[in-house]
């Protein structure tokens, strides 16, 4: 993909989003980032525009997404929050279609089932107990696979994580179409992985796993 583009993120400020804009930057693309509390960004650099706002604002987002050719999304909230991830989705997919940016990258967790998968026994407890201790979330996050699924005109990948750890430290990155590889990965691994597979054609219209 032209390094010239444009990068639209959102959750810059998250365990994986922080990561993601240093990457970026440093592959040649230019960011535009939506941040809530632009104090709380560690990282700044002349070619990263901040738009300060709530996700929840479809003017925000269209300020956002303007002049960009790509959008990526690791919004998260706390599970105790009613859950806005589909809300979300919706939002973002209509705009980018609005104004014409076809490449779509989000992120959700393991515990997320969909038609085709084939989990280990280990890991369909897992998703069990995440939607029995999280259930709206999980229920939310359903709906966001659908809304996505469904959606033809945009290029879009979901990629499933496990658990994710802070860690400056690089482990080569193992994928999985129908259950997750393993239990753990890196936020810095994650980033360095979404920026280099931005438009890798085996994951459009695909949730894959990755993992460590």
């Amino acid at each position: 993909m032209d390094s010239s583009y444009k990068i639209a993120i959102i959750g810059g400020t998250g365990r994986v989003g922080k990561h993601l804009a240093k990457h970026a930057i440093q592959q040649g693309y230019y960011v535009r980032m939506l941040a809530r509390n632009p104090e709380k960004l560690s990282y700044k650099n002349e070619k990263m525009d901040i738009v300060k706002g709530q996700i929840q604002d479809i003017n925000t987002i269209r300020e956002l997404f303007k002049d960009c050719n790509i959008v990526i999304n690791t919004f998260g909230q706390p599970a105790k929050d009613d859950p806005i991830y589909s809300k979300v989705t919706t939002t973002i997919l209509d705009v980018m279609q609005d104004l014409n940016i076809n490449r779509y990258i989000g992120v959700s967790g393991g515990s997320l089932t969909i038609d085709g998968d084939k989990k280990s026994l280990l890991n369909r407890v897992g998703a069990k107990l995440f939607e029995v201790l999280f259930p709206k979330m999980m229920e939310d996050k359903k709906l966001e696979w659908k809304i996505l699924s469904n959606n033809k005109n945009i290029k879009w990948t979901l990629f499933r994580l496990p658990f994710v750890k802070d860690s400056l430290t690089s482990k080569s990155i193992k994928v999985g179409q129908t259950d997750m590889p393993g239990i753990k990965i890196t936020n810095q691994d994650i980033a360095t992985f979404i920026i280099k597979h931005l438009d890798d054609p085996q994951f459009i219209h695909k949730s894959p796993f990755i993992s460590h």
